[in-house]
Order: structure tokens, then sequence, then C-alpha cells
């Protein structure tokens, strides 16, 4: 079992826990993760590719629970550069001194909803931290919205090298990395909705339905139609260019439908 809900108290952020024995792939959504993991402090840090969901065991139950940061926002709470994690699962007190780590894991414990504390521990970081890149937000903006690297460079006022730069730090990955990730969350979002590939290709920005095939392989690991058949209503056809699919045993064994969310 998986959810989710927004954070009242930390902007952008996402609260979430999974139960149960991991399945199927995380998949590369921009952003960084707080996890509690069997008593254990971790951090996800951006994925540039396919992750196994049973990649970090969980606890009693399965259960993993994680405050999901949104792009750009995680460097500044954690003290590190975004790419200094990329494609990690490291231990929080790697980055922070031990003993405080020890007396933040001591005070989880007693939380009965772990997302909770998280949320609390994050909120209370914020707000002993510097402030995060204000041009991350507007950089992920422009990205997520289909802009060109060099209108995004353009409207932020930087060069290309400054601006990758910046990126890594930021996000773990340069902005045309960055804007592949974020078109292909809005293409897996438009492929759990049942849309016929051809029209995702199109409204996601895709060259054409063969570009959406070839980012899928390379970031996701799978093919449009093997993920649209796998979110598919149960009982129901699998989208034009996919094969049949949509049964429980099917939605367990693929991804999740965000990324970093389900690192465990």
């Amino acid at each position: 079992m998986y959810e989710e809900r927004p954070s009242p108290l930390v902007p952008g952020a996402i609260v979430w826990r999974r139960t149960g024995a991991p399945g199927g792939l995380v998949l590369p959504d921009g952003c960084m993760d707080l996890l509690w993991v069997g008593g254990r402090l971790l951090v996800a840090g951006p994925d540039t590719g396919p992750h196994p969901a049973g990649e970090v065991q969980g606890g009693a139950r399965g259960l993993v629970s994680g405050v999901r940061f949104a792009p750009g926002t995680a460097p500044a709470l954690l003290g590190v550069p975004a790419h200094e994690l990329r494609d990690r699962r490291v231990e929080l007190a790697d980055l922070w001194p031990e003993p405080e780590v020890r007396a933040l894991a001591e005070r989880m414990s007693a939380y009965e909803d772990p997302g909770a504390g998280l949320e609390r521990l994050a909120r209370s970081r914020a707000g002993r931290s510097a402030p995060h890149d204000p041009l991350a937000s507007r950089v992920a903006a422009g990205l997520r919205s289909g802009e060109s690297v060099a209108a995004v460079a353009a409207v932020v006022g930087l060069g290309p090298r400054q601006l990758h730069r910046r990126s890594l730090d930021a996000f773990g990955y340069g902005p045309r990395t960055l804007g592949r990730v974020l078109r292909l969350q809005r293409a897996l979002e438009l492929a759990r909705r049942g849309l016929p590939q051809a029209e995702v290709a199109h409204r996601a920005g895709y060259a054409d339905q063969a570009h959406l095939a070839r980012e899928f392989r390379a970031l996701a690991g799978t093919t449009p139609g093997a993920y649209a058949a796998a979110y598919a209503p149960a009982g129901a056809a699998a989208p034009a260019g996919g094969p049949a699919g949509g049964s429980a045993a099917a939605k367990r064994e693929t991804a999740q439908p965000s990324g970093s969310s389900t690192a465990a």
C-alpha cells in the first residue's frame, strides 16, 4: 500500500508512506527524500534512472515513511550539494553529526506516524538552514512547463556554464537532464490517465512516439505500453500501443506513480 499527502509544514513537500513488500521500480522525478526505515534516517538522492523499490529494506510490516522535497529545495536543508547524492541512498549520519542523528532517531521512534515526525524534523531544520537557491524554483518551473534550456537561461540571466553549475548543486544534474526527467513525469501522469501513446508524446513535449519510447526505456526502464497497462483500471482495455493488463499483480510489479517517493 502506498499513500501520500501534501505537507502543510514544508512548502512544496509531499509526505508519503509505503507498507508491505516492495515491488517495481523507483523512477526519476528530480526530487530528494528524507526517509525513516526500520529505525534509521536515510536520504534518497536525485535519480537519473530506475532503481529497485527494495533497494533499502523496510522496517516492521515493510513500513517506509518519507518526505519528498520539491526539486532544488533539499540541498540547503541537508547541507550538501545534490550532485554528491546523485543515484545514492545514504545514512543521514553520513551528512550530519552522528550524535545529532542518533538523538533525532530516538525522537522519531516516539511518533505513531513517522511521516509526521519527518515533517517536523524538516521544518525545524529548514528554520535553521540557509534558504534554498531561489533560482532553482524558476529553473524547475520553466523546464516543467516545457521551456528550452536556452530560454530558461535567458530568463534567469545566466550563461550555460553558470546554469549548469547551479543546477548540479540544486538538482543533482544539469538542466537538460532535469528537463528530461520532468518531461518523463508529465508523460507518466498522462499514461496513467489512459491516453494513447501518440497523444502522450504530443502533450508531454516529445518529438514523436519513437522519442517517447526511447526516453521511457532510458529513464524508466520500461515501455510506455507496459507502464500504462500496469496502471489501467482492473478489467479495462490497455491503451493503444500497450499490452492488455491492469491486474493488481501488475500494479505491484511495476513502477510506482512518483519517483523517489517509493525509494525503500
